[in-house]
């Protein structure tokens, strides 16, 4: 039997989650079929709904219904509460299951690229869910200091009361974008500057030994600037890669290995 998985967004087109997922099939021997749903605006709930009520055994959800997907659920991991959203569903026993695994696909796609994250300091720019989402499994795998600079220094503050408790054992700070400065082991570029050709400044003031660019697919400014440093960097796509396989491993039992596909 066939088991049936899908991705759900608007837009959706663009989605390599199909192609992931087949080829993580493919190398494990599981019969699957994954598909992309386009789920109107106002429609996600029955979307959820029809693909399970059919015999679906996941979903991945994408923007912008992480956290309608994340109000829909009857189980929560622990990860996901402390996101607020949601990318991986699935039914146990009757009631539905949420989870996230962005934070997750960071993590390893930062330890393939060799980075050390034990008791590392990580700068993220930015302070929207993508780094809500990335704060518990950074300070699962060992960082010591998690700093958040974003343009609205409100916000970064208010996303550190609401994590902190969480994560106890990690230093955690608020930045204004304009007051960088310090010394980190990772810099991770989480704002939307990439996607929309925003030029982010980054100051001499501020040192870092690597840089993530959270999307992919893009030139992005941040990327020139870590190459001008000949500082070693890295895209988004192994992190998408990464949180595919942890979506993969909860509904299959089985995880491939990363480093076969990036």
């Amino acid at each position: 039997m066939t088991k049936q998985f899908a991705v759900v967004g608007n837009p959706i087109e663009h989605s390599r989650s199909p192609e992931l997922h087949h080829a993580f099939a493919a190398k494990t021997g599981i019969d699957l079929h994954y598909q992309k749903i386009l789920s109107p605006l106002d429609g996600f709930e029955q979307t959820v709904k029809q693909f399970f009520g059919q015999g679906g055994s996941g979903l991945n959800i994408t923007v912008p219904f992480k956290e309608q997907a994340f109000a829909l659920c009857d189980v929560l991991t622990e990860r996901a509460k402390i996101a607020k959203a949601v990318n991986t569903l699935w039914m146990e026993n009757g009631k539905l299951h949420g989870d996230n695994t962005d934070g997750q696909g960071l993590v390893v796609a930062l330890q393939a690229q060799g980075w050390n994250l034990q008791d590392a300091r990580i700068l993220i720019l930015g302070a929207g869910g993508a780094t809500r989402g990335v704060i518990y499994p950074l300070a699962q795998a060992g960082v010591k200091q998690i700093v958040i600079a974003n343009r609205t220094l409100a916000r970064a503050e208010q996303l550190i009361a609401d994590v902190q408790p969480f994560v106890a054992d990690v230093q955690l700070k608020a930045l204004d974008l304009n007051q960088l400065n310090g010394e980190f082991d990772i810099i991770v570029n989480a704002t939307s500057a990439s996607l929309s050709g925003d030029h982010l400044q980054l100051p001499q003031s501020l040192t870092f030994d690597a840089a993530y660019e959270m999307a992919y697919g893009k030139d992005s400014s941040f990327i020139a600037e870590a190459k001008a440093r000949q500082i070693p960097y890295a895209e988004g796509f192994s992190m998408l890669v990464g949180q595919a396989i942890e979506a993969f491993a909860i509904w299959n039992g089985e995880r491939p290995n990363l480093e076969d596909f990036i």
